[in-house]
């Protein structure tokens, strides 16, 4: 699978709910929502675990994705991800970057390589 940046950095195509939703393996989805109901503190069920990545536009997206306000932005903006953005780094991606400061490595990677002259 080719790699999938989502919008805040998080790199999609690592996510284990899109790995396994391209599976398609239901022992597995029923071990991820196991992992993240104890990790997030938040019930999950193996029906939840189905995403095609946060960038595509399909109906399938994983819950907490689906109600992302840097989800939503970047997608009423039509930006490939946030490093497109000329607010780039908004305050809610600077939250964000306190949690995941990989994706800020991430869109920090795109953003130096774009050309915006």
């Amino acid at each position: 699978m080719e790699e999938m940046i989502g919008y805040c950095g998080i790199i999609c195509s690592h996510c284990p709910v899109l790995t396994e939703t391209q599976k398609d393996d239901d022992a597995e989805r029923k071990r991820v929502a196991g992992i993240f109901t104890k990790q997030y503190r938040k019930e999950y069920r193996a029906e939840d675990i189905n995403c095609d990545g946060c960038v595509s536009d399909s109906s399938r997206i994983f819950s907490y994705c689906n109600d992302c306000e840097i989800r939503k932005c970047g997608r009423r903006r039509n930006f490939t991800n946030c490093a497109y953005c000329p607010e780039y780094p908004c305050e809610k991606l600077c939250r964000l970057f306190s949690e995941y400061p990989k994706a800020k490595e991430t869109l920090d990677e795109v953003q130096h390589g774009l050309d915006i002259t």
